[in-house]
């Protein structure tokens, strides 16, 4: 098979490498996807340039990203010859695994390899990963959603843009912030209201937005720099589903106002969610999928020796869409 690879932390062009690799047949319980498309996140990104403490990858050779789509061409014992030619989605294809997406083939555990709807394309199932599962869960953490305010910071991200069409779909009133030239794209996803994050009137818009009340759900983008708002808005007994902080990761907590209003602070690190959680996120992203409640938009594909290039797509950030290498080209 053929795959982009890195030994060294470092820059994109610098680091990444496309290769031939000796093929991985499935083991027990496991099966092979040949790969359409694999999915670019900021968290490979971060990967590749090295996070704090670590000198070298947990890997010799490491093959980055989570996601992709593609078929099952191949299985390994216990698992069910009907799954061969069936077309998939993958989560976690390179969490604590050296082997992730970025490759023609990626070999792995059955239950990573999703049935991916008929009408769903690739595109959409390479999103499906880490957005779409990050989106889905922090939305629906805390339970149902019909009936609640639900304040959307960074609804223009590619989390956030999911996480309104989905609070929306499950019937919430959806507050969101952006910047100004993403209005009305947040808008049209199917925010009811939403506000500049840069505005110094941000606190009082949202609670004159939600006639005056405090908002039941904070999906978080941002912690360290967004806590004191979300202290201000968030309703006694109310939860703030967080996935993020990389601007301050070591933020200071408001306490006493978090204290008195007993709110939940919810870390969610989809990674590591357990299978009733990923179970229950996976059957809602399908049924919303189903409903065509969920636009997942592509802003471009790179061919596979173009990784680097995509990469440094993603680093430049102001995205409107997802980041996909097109793993057969």
């Amino acid at each position: 098979m053929r795959a982009i690879t890195y030994s060294d932390f470092g820059t994109a062009q610098d680091v990444l490498e496309l290769r031939d690799l000796p093929d991985a047949p499935p083991g027990p319980g496991e099966v092979q996807v040949r790969l359409a498309l694999s999915g670019v996140n900021p968290s490979d990104v971060k990967s590749r340039m090295g996070r704090p403490g670590l000198a070298k990858p947990a890997f010799p050779l490491i093959v980055p990203h989570s996601d992709g789509a593609g078929d099952i061409i191949a299985v390994g014992a216990g698992v069910d010859h009907a799954r061969i030619g069936t077309r998939v989605w993958i989560w976690n294809g390179q969490w604590q695994r050296g082997f992730g997406t970025a490759a023609t083939h990626i070999t792995l555990p059955q239950e990573q390899a999703v049935p991916l709807p008929d009408s769903v394309g690739y595109d959409v199932g390479a999103s499906m990963g880490i957005p779409g599962l990050t989106a889905c869960h922090a939305v629906f953490c805390g339970g149902e959603v019909r009936g609640k305010t639900l304040l959307v910071q960074g609804g223009a991200g590619t989390v956030g843009y999911l996480a309104v069409q989905l609070a929306k779909w499950g019937g919430a009133t959806v507050i969101a912030t952006c910047s100004a030239r993403d209005h009305d794209r947040v808008k049209n996803a199917g925010a009811d209201h939403v506000f500049d994050y840069r505005s110094d009137t941000l606190a009082e818009a949202i609670l004159e937005a939600n006639n005056g009340a405090p908002v039941d759900m904070v999906v978080e983008v941002e912690l360290g720099s967004n806590i004191d708002l979300d202290a201000e808005v968030i309703a006694p007994n109310g939860r703030i589903a967080i996935y993020g902080s990389a601007k301050n990761l070591t933020p200071t907590l408001p306490f006493f106002p978090l204290l008195f209003k007993a709110v939940t602070l919810d870390i969610i690190l989809i990674y590591l969610l357990e299978k009733p959680a990923r179970d229950a996120a996976i059957e809602r992203l399908h049924a919303a999928l189903a409903d065509n409640a969920l636009h997942c938009p592509t802003q471009e594909i790179y061919p596979l020796a173009k990784t680097a290039k995509a990469h440094e797509a993603v680093e430049g950030g102001a995205r409107a869409g997802a980041i996909l290498i097109d793993c057969q080209s």
